[in-house]
């Protein structure tokens, strides 16, 4: 007993000492000293989620050595041929099976017989942006992940070919859940971490290629939905709101220094509008004696742009346009492009009423076959077991999009989620994710942005 024990204790040590290598690894890479790269590691053993994926992690390595012990057992007692002879009936044959049962449903549920000519002609491959945005007024929008200290310039340059004039540059600060007091601030506002500093470098090489910036800082919760935050007191509600103002006046600084031409000041943030608009015109006053650009708020297509009251301090009424668009999968263009209509007259009279632009500062669809039912819902890694691929109902998507509204005069235009520009273009036949990089959804994307008379 005690000599299983060691065991468990020794896979246990060796499991936290393997994540700690990773964390300095990923942290030398992001230009992180080892000691910040340990203290990150400390601050994220106090997030729970974190703390189950550890011990996740470590139930499977430990049934990996269990696995290796029982095999080097048998060799010691019966010998290599016998050790050998289990070792492909009782693991090799299973796994090779179940591997092979996998690779079929990923090749049934990705196969699609779509037949998409690729349009080189419309790309730009000039190297800098053409700025349309200052002939219509357009926001041809990506949000953009993936960025790194080192070199930035393929990325930024794919973004560039795909016509892609504006970028939306997306720091996280964190929250534990919805019911978390207080979120992650800076140590000082306006006084940047090595992580600020990518940010910086990156918006500054969006702009030497003409790509114009939003700065969109998101909160990002452990668990739950940012929009369900609840606290249970205006004392506790103000405490919260206290740490989420020092996040957006430490954002507004770096948008001023770096001459960001739209700054967002909040996402899906709908129990704080409920709960908190009087702090929310406050802020907003703090913000424009720091920032001199645009302004945006994120809100959500469900209807909380309908709690805002301070549309009229802002330049865009901004919506994430995760709007539902038909009833079934796999629908044709005409039937996207109608589920469009309720949409539509909603977005003009809200318009209209505020005297402002709409800017969808999100709008994404799943490369799956039900993409349109419910935009919204994020895949998992275990999407393709269960889901069926559809890069024509991703590239429709966009097709009905554009066609529907990209010629409205109170349209300003779409942030499209998401791109990385680490993807790899193996990956795309079998990724059902938002990404549209290296599938038809791209090229359309491209040609609309390209080409300011398309109807």
């Amino acid at each position: 007993m005690k000599k299983e024990l060691f065991s468990i204790l020794k896979v246990y040590v060796s499991t936290w000492f393997i994540t700690l290598l990773v964390f300095i690894i990923i942290g030398y890479r992001s230009d992180l000293s080892i000691l910040e790269s340990i203290k990150f590691f400390g601050e994220a053993l106090t997030r729970l989620n974190f703390v189950v994926a550890l011990h996740i992690f470590f139930l499977t390595i430990y049934i990996i050595y269990l696995i290796f012990r029982y095999f080097i057992r048998i060799y010691k007692k019966k010998g290599v041929k016998t050790m050998i002879k289990q070792f492909s009936f009782r693991l090799l044959i299973p796994v090779l099976v179940l591997y092979g049962t996998i690779q079929l449903i990923v090749i049934n549920n990705s196969s699609e017989n779509l037949q998409y000519t690729w349009d080189n002609t419309v790309e730009n491959i000039s190297g800098c942006s053409n700025d349309l945005y200052r002939i219509d007024g357009k926001h041809r929008g990506m949000s953009v992940f993936g960025w790194n200290n080192s070199n930035n310039e393929k990325g930024i340059d794919d973004l560039v070919r795909t016509n892609v004039e504006w970028v939306a540059v997306i720091p996280f600060f964190y929250q534990e859940n919805e019911k978390t007091l207080e979120m992650g601030t800076p140590k000082t506002v306006g006084q940047w971490s090595k992580r600020d500093s990518l940010f910086i470098k990156t918006i500054r090489q969006l702009k030497d290629k003409n790509i114009h910036v939003m700065l969109k800082p998101h909160l990002w919760l452990g668990s739950g939905w940012r929009s369900n935050i609840t606290q249970t007191s205006s004392s506790d509600w103000d405490t919260w709101f206290e740490s989420y103002r020092s996040n957006m006046l430490h954002y507004a600084k770096l948008a001023a220094m770096t001459n960001v031409e739209l700054l967002c000041i909040g996402t899906e943030l709908k129990s704080s509008l409920k709960s908190q608009p009087a702090q929310w015109r406050t802020l907003l006053k703090e913000i424009k004696t720091v920032y001199k650009g645009k302004l945006t708020y994120a809100a959500n297509w469900d209807g909380e742009y309908e709690l805002i009251d301070f549309w009229d301090e802002l330049d865009y009424i901004g919506i994430q346009a995760y709007f539902p668009l038909t009833l079934n999968s796999n629908p044709n263009l005409d039937t996207i492009k109608n589920g469009w209509d309720t949409h539509m007259n909603m977005l003009s009279e809200l318009s209209k009423k505020h005297q402002k632009p709409v800017l969808f500062t999100e709008i994404g669809y799943k490369s799956e076959s039900s993409a349109t039912i419910k935009p919204w819902e994020w895949g998992s890694f275990f999407s393709i077991l269960t889901k069926q691929k559809s890069d024509r109902t991703q590239q429709l998507a966009y097709q009905a999009l554009y066609q529907q509204l990209w010629h409205k005069d109170w349209f300003a235009g779409t942030y499209i989620w998401q791109w990385n520009t680490r993807s790899e273009k193996e990956n795309a036949p079998t990724n059902l994710d938002f990404s549209p990089r290296y599938k038809p959804a791209e090229n359309v994307i491209t040609k609309w942005y390209g080409n300011y008379s398309l109807k």
